[in-house]
C-alpha cells in the first residue's frame, strides 16, 4: 500500500504508534515481528527529532571540529593544519546526513516492515482511539485492538523571561540547523546540549558565551564538567558559572540581543541559545480523554505501561516517560516494549523481573551516554554520589589517562580522566566515567560490565591490547 493510499484510510489495527522518530519506529517495528498490524502517525518529519535536529545534525557537525582538534594534538601533524575550518563543507556534511530534511527514505522503510504511515497530528479520544488530522483538516479515526504507544517525544523547555519572545532565541533546532556561523554566541544552559554546541559554534568561529546556573555536566562526575570547561576556556570561549539570565531585549529584529545578569551585568550577542531543558510533547495529544494531564511526564512501569489508566493499553517510551532522554533509551524501551505488546496479544506471561526479557531494567541501572565535546565526556551507571545516596558501600578508584602508554600514542600529552565506582559488597562496578579525547569509543566496553554485573575477580582477566586506549 502506498503512503498515499495509507493516508486515506480509517481503520482498526492491533498497535497504532504515536510519533515516527527512532522510538516509535522501534517499537513498530518489533510489534510487526510480533505478527501484529500497525499504524505509525507522524505530524512533522518521518524519522523524529534525532534524525534532523538533534543526534545525527549535530554529531556530523562536531566530528569536524574534533578532527581538527584531535590533529593538534599529535606533533607532526598538527603543522599540516593550516587555514581556517571549511563552514561552507560543515554545513553540506551535515545536510548530507539529514537527507536535506526530506524524510521520503524513512518513510519508504515505515512501509517496508508492513506498516501504514499517518500523517497528520494524532490524538488519543479515549481509550484505543486515536483521530489524526491532516494539514487539510481531513480527519481519520483508528482504533488501536491491543495498544497505543505515545512515543512523540520533548521539545525544548524555555525560561519565562521578561524579554525571551523578543529576543527570538535559538533552541537545539537552530543550534544544528543553522547554516551561518554568528560573530558572537551566547549558549545559556551547561548540560549536555549547552556544552556541545559551545564546543561545535566556538570551533566553527563564533566568539562563544557558556552561561551556566551550575558546574557543567551536573549530572555526571565532577571532573567530566571542570575538564571541559578548562577545555572550552583554552579554546577561547567565556565559561561563566552560577549566572543566570533575568531578562533580555531585542528592540531591533536583525540587530543583536541584549542578556541582563543577576549580577546586573550585561552581555550582547548577535543570537542566543538556550539549552535549558525539556519539556515533553504531550500537551496537544489527547491525554485528557483517558483521565491524564495533558503537557505531563508519562509515569511507567518496568514494561513502559503507562500508570494510571484503566486497561492494559497505552504504553510511553522515549522522552515522555522522562527515564532517560537519550536517543538510544528510548529505543531500547520500545524494542521491549513491542515484544511485551505483541506477548500481552497472544496471552503469553511475561518475564518483567529485574533483567528479564519485558523490563526496561538498565534505566535505572545501566545507562551510557556521551557528549561529544572536546574532550569527550562518556559515562555509564552511577555516579559516585548516586551511588552512595543509594546505601551502596562503595570505593571509588580514579586513574589520569597519562598513566596509560597507548592513551599517550594516540594523543601527545594526552589529557583525561577516569573514574570507576566499585560496590564492596558484590564487587560490581556501579558506573564507569571517562573524559578524553576518542573516549566514547570505550564506552560499550563499560556497559557491557556494568549491564552484565561482572565481577572484578573476572573482570580483571579482560586484558586491553597494547597499547591502546582502552589500557585505561
Amino acid at each position: 500500500m502506498s503512503e498515499a493510499q495509507a493516508t486515506e484510510r480509517s481503520g482498526t489495527y492491533d498497535v497504532i504508534v504515536l510519533g515516527a522518530g527512532p522510538v516509535g519506529q522501534n517499537v513498530a517495528d518489533r510489534a510487526r515481528a510480533g505478527g501484529l498490524t500497525v499504524a505509525v502517525v507522524e505530524r512533522e518529519l518521518v524519522g523524529g527529532e534525532c534524525s534532523y535536529w538533534a543526534c545525527v545534525p549535530s554529531k556530523a557537525l562536531l566530528r569536524p571540529v574534533i578532527a581538527i582538534a584531535d590533529a593538534h594534538r599529535v606533533d607532526g601533524a598538527r603543522e599540516a593544519v593550516t587555514g581556517r575550518i571549511d563552514t561552507g563543507q560543515v554545513f553540506a556534511r551535515r545536510n548530507r546526513y539529514v537527507s536535506d530534511w526530506n524524510d521520503s527514505g524513512q518513510a519508504q522503510w515505515v512501509k517496508s516492515i508492513g506498516a501504514d504511515l499517518f500523517r497528520g497530528h494524532g490524538r488519543i479520544d479515549g481509550p484505543r482511539r486515536v483521530t489524526v488530522t491532516r494539514n487539510d483538516g481531513a480527519q481519520h479515526i483508528l482504533t488501536a485492538r491491543h495498544a497505543v504507544a505515545v512515543a512523540t517525544g520533548s521539545r525544548p523547555a524555555l525560561p519565562d523571561i521578561p524579554g525571551i519572545e523578543e529576543a527570538r532565541p535559538w533552541t537545539n533546532r537552530h543550534g544544528t540547523d543553522s547554516s551561518a556561523v554568528p560573530a558572537r554566541l551566547v549558549v545559556v544552559g551547561g548540560g549536555g546540549v549547552g556544552v556541545e554546541m559551545a564546543t561545535l559554534w566556538q570551533g566553527l568561529g563564533s566568539q562563544v558565551t557558556l552561561l551556566a546556573r551550575r558546574r557543567l555536566l551536573p549530572r555526571m562526575e565532577p571532573f567530566a564538567g571542570e575538564l571541559i570547561e578548562q577545555s572550552l576556556t583554552t579554546a577561547g570561549a567565556d565559561v561563566r558559572i552560577g549566572v543566570q539570565v533575568m531578562a533580555l531585549r531585542r528592540p531591533d529584529p536583525t540587530g543583536p540581543v541584549t542578556l541582563t545578569l543577576d549580577d546586573g551585568s550585561e552581555q550582547e550577542a548577535d543570537e542566543v541559545m538556550f539549552a535549558t531543558g525539556r519539556t515533553p510533547a504531550t500537551d496537544d495529544i489527547g491525554l485528557d480523554t483517558v483521565g491524564l494531564t495533558p503537557g505531563s511526564w508519562l509515569e511507567v512501569d518496568t514494561t513502559c505501561l503507562v500508570r494510571g489508566v484503566e486497561g492494559e493499553w497505552l504504553y510511553g517510551l522515549g522522552d515522555v516517560n522522562h527515564r532517560a532522554l537519550l536517543t538510544h533509551q528510548g529505543k531500547y524501551q520500545a524494542r521491549t516494549a513491542g515484544d511485551t505488546i505483541a506477548a500481552r496479544a497472544a496471552g503469553r506471561s511475561l518475564d518483567d523481573a529485574a533483567w528479564g526479557d519485558d523490563a526496561t531494567t538498565a534505566d535505572q541501572h545501566a545507562v551510557p551516554q556521551v557528549f561529544f565535546t572536546d574532550p569527550e565526556a562518556a559515562a555509564v551507571g552511577l555516579t559516585t554520589e548516586q551511588a552512595a545516596d543509594a546505601g551502596h558501600r562503595i570505593k571509588t578508584v580514579d586513574v589520569d589517562f597519562n598513566a596509560a602508554q597507548g592513551a599517550n600514542l594516540y594523543a601527545d600529552r594526552y589529557r583525561g580522566k577516569a573514574r570507576m565506582v566499585v560496590d564492596l559488597d558484590r564487587e560490581i562496578l556501579l558506573g564507569v566515567t571517562f573524559v578524553g579525547p576518542g573516549v566514547s569509543e570505550l564506552l560499550h566496553s563499560a556497559t557491557i560490565a556494568v549491564a552484565s554485573e561482572v565481577t572484578i575477580k573476572r573482570l580483571r582477566h579482560a586484558i586491553a591490547c597494547f597499547p591502546t586506549v582502552s589500557e585505561i
